[in-house]
């Protein structure tokens, strides 16, 4: 695979300049937990495929920057939290492409404070942050809303990079999984990656998708996004809402804990926020008897700490 390095970046020559590690690489891990119910654990390392845009943000964005630059827009905008991953992604995007970014970040609370890492390293990107409260962030979507945030020549890209043109993205990372995953757990935050990759995969196949965020919500919002891409519920997938952790970007002892454990047992630092609360899943799925011996069970590393 020809794959960009953070010590050879591509500078701004377009998208294929930008040389993404596909298919991200599919390693086995020798874990006791699994091993013992029969189970094989494999890693599906999409943190890998470019060292700015990782994981399911290239796959989801690629799609959608495509588009910005067919529609001859000049600028990139779209919202997030303040540790987000999208927002970095997409200022990056930015800085390696030559558009110009916009991030709307939730909470005006936090215009007068210093910035936290990820969002000083979107502004160092070059995207511009504009605070604004939650109650106009709920209605981002509302075209008097959007136009206020949005300039004319913005290109428009929904929160999370979910969008139908996402999920069409996220269907080769199913079909990378062809014939080697009989189930695959991904994290989800706004559910693009899992209505793609479920799309992608084989009969036979199913993905179990672990929110990061609590309310219950995900359900509808991947179904639409399915119904938007392909015209209706693709795929054999579920949601598991046990391991959100109170929360996005919110923890507890026991997943603490485990992240800790994982770390010491196989020297893998992991993202806490979505990819640790993911394999925490599928790691209690397994001591609960969830998958029969001879399981291939494939967890989706999204991004890196």
């Amino acid at each position: 695979m020809d794959c960009v390095t953070s010590d050879n970046p591509p500078g701004a020559a377009g998208l294929a300049a930008l040389r993404p590690c596909l298919p991200s690489p599919l390693t086995e891990l020798a874990d006791d937990r699994f091993a013992e119910r029969g189970l094989r654990l494999l890693l599906k390392r999409d943190d890998l495929i470019h060292p700015d845009l990782p994981g399911n943000k290239w796959r989801k964005l690629e799609p959608n920057l495509r588009a910005a630059a067919a529609s001859g827009a000049r600028t990139l905008l779209t919202f997030g939290g303040a540790y987000s991953n999208h927002l970095r992604a997409t200022a990056a995007a930015g800085r390696l492409l030559g558009f110009g970014t916009i991030g709307v970040v939730r909470g005006d609370e936090l215009a007068g404070r210093p910035l936290n890492p990820s969002l000083a390293r979107c502004a160092a990107d070059g995207m511009r942050l504009r605070f604004v409260d939650r109650a106009t962030y709920r209605r981002k979507t509302e075209p008097e809303t959007l136009a206020s945030l949005a300039p004319p020549d913005a290109f428009v890209i929904p929160e999370g990079g979910s969008n139908a043109a996402a999920a069409l993205g996220c269907t080769e990372l199913g079909r990378e999984l062809s014939g080697v995953a009989d189930v695959v757990g991904v994290a989800c935050g706004t559910g693009g990656t899992l209505a793609g990759l479920a799309a992608g995969l084989s009969a036979g196949q199913r993905a179990i998708g672990f929110p990061v965020l609590k309310g219950g919500f995900l359900e509808q919002e991947i179904l639409h996004l399915q119904e938007e891409a392909f015209g209706g519920r693709r795929g054999t997938w579920t949601l598991d809402d046990r391991f959100h952790g109170g929360g996005y970007a919110k923890s507890t002892p026991e997943l603490d804990e485990f992240t800790t454990d994982f770390t010491d047992r196989h020297g893998i630092a992991l993202e806490r926020v979505y990819v640790a609360k993911m394999l925490h899943g599928l790691t209690t799925l397994a001591r609960e008897g969830a998958f029969a011996p001879g399981t291939r069970v494939v967890a989706v590393i999204t991004g890196a700490p």
